[in-house]
């Protein structure tokens, strides 16, 4: 049974409205203000909200801003119900999130409708928001124990040998394995931090004084240590000569070096790990617009339209058909960046063929 929430100061209307809703075997509470219909939604989480605009103590408009500022009461299907027919007032409430409006007088049937419909439509959200959960859960399920197990399974495997064998091993064998506990250890350090990195980005997402810090920090886009940067990138792949790299145009741009370096980082390792050795690689700056444009290109396995739709952490696509390192993460901190520092992350590609991915920062 649906529950809705009525807020409406005229105590005939209000009762006329739970009567109806009643009979139509809704599960109703009531407010006789905004102030109480907060307190009411807060409580009682409703699966909708029916809400006069003009009342004393909070209006309707200001309970909506509340009620959309609040994680748990964001979602809730919110119908305006008022007196006025202006354009004006449609759009503010439409503005505030509304999800619909009901200009008095209104008939039983148009009632009826409206709760219809976003009840519908709030179900469908519902079920695309557990699917889309239930999709993170397996990607979860893969790729955190590939990306901590593989390498801890070879910390633990050399030292192991290394423990048991110690008297018969050769130097170089004993070189060999400790050399391979090295580069565990370093790929499962390199995870932890990049997981780290990213649980802090989602956490400054939320906090509006932190995205105010980051977005008052700049630094000149250093060409040349970049290009170093890059170089030394493919060097450690063993892909210098796939490399092509065209920087002719600087900036002052807004975000701090060392952020910018991560975005760097991050989508040239892509580049190299999502595609063949011996194929190009390409890495481009421009300006446009009073942006600079970070292009990144490379010829491997590509991404659908759907794929690039649902890019996220831990959505690394076809898991089970490709078998490469990585989490998912890299484009998700690229893209969580951008967007902190008010620009924007933009992919195109095609399943098999060339895959471009460009990042856009704003210039000062």
């Amino acid at each position: 049974m649906n529950k809705i929430l009525v807020v409406e100061d005229d105590i005939n209307l209000r009762e006329n409205l739970l009567d109806l809703l009643d009979a139509e075997n809704f599960d109703t509470i009531a407010a006789k203000d905004g102030l109480i219909g907060l307190e009411l939604a807060n409580q009682e989480i409703p699966d909708l909200i029916i809400c006069d605009v003009n009342m004393p103590e909070l209006d309707g408009y200001s309970l909506l801003s509340k009620l959309r500022q609040n994680i748990v009461t964001s979602t809730i299907p919110f119908v305006f119900l008022s007196g006025k027919s202006d354009k004006k007032d449609f759009r503010q409430g439409m503005r505030l999130g509304a999800d619909d409006y009901l200009t008095k007088p209104f008939t039983k049937d148009e009632l009826l409708e409206t709760i219809k419909c976003r009840l519908e439509k709030q179900f469908t959200l519902q079920k695309k928001s557990q699917h889309e959960l239930h999709e993170l859960r397996q990607n979860i399920t893969l790729a955190l124990p590939h990306e901590m197990r593989t390498p801890l399974n070879g910390i633990l495997g050399f030292s192991q040998i290394l423990i048991n064998e110690n008297e018969t091993l050769e130097k170089q064998e004993i070189y060999e394995m400790a050399e391979g506990i090295y580069k565990s250890g370093h790929r499962l350090l390199d995870f932890t931090q990049r997981f780290l990195l990213y649980a802090k980005l989602e956490s400054i997402a939320t906090d509006p004084e932190q995205i105010k810090l980051i977005q008052s920090q700049n630094t000149y886009f250093p060409i040349d240590s970049l290009i170093s940067l890059i170089k030394k990138r493919a060097s450690k792949v063993e892909r210098e000569k796939d490399l092509k790299i065209f920087f002719n145009s600087t900036c002052k741009v807004k975000i701090a070096v060392n952020r910018l370096y991560t975005i760097i980082e991050e989508l040239i390792d892509n580049c190299f790990k999502f595609s063949e050795s011996n194929t190009s690689i390409s890495v481009s700056s421009a300006i446009e617009n009073n942006y600079l444009i970070l292009s990144f290109s490379n010829y491997g396995r590509g991404m659908s339209a759907s794929e690039i739709r649902n890019l996220g952490a831990y959505r690394q696509f076809n898991r089970r058909v490709y078998e490469q390192q990585g989490s998912g993460l890299g484009l998700s901190i690229v893209k969580r960046l951008a967007e902190l520092h008010q620009g924007s992350l933009n992919i195109q590609s095609n399943p098999g063929d060339k895959t471009t991915v460009q990042v856009k920062l704003p210039c000062i």
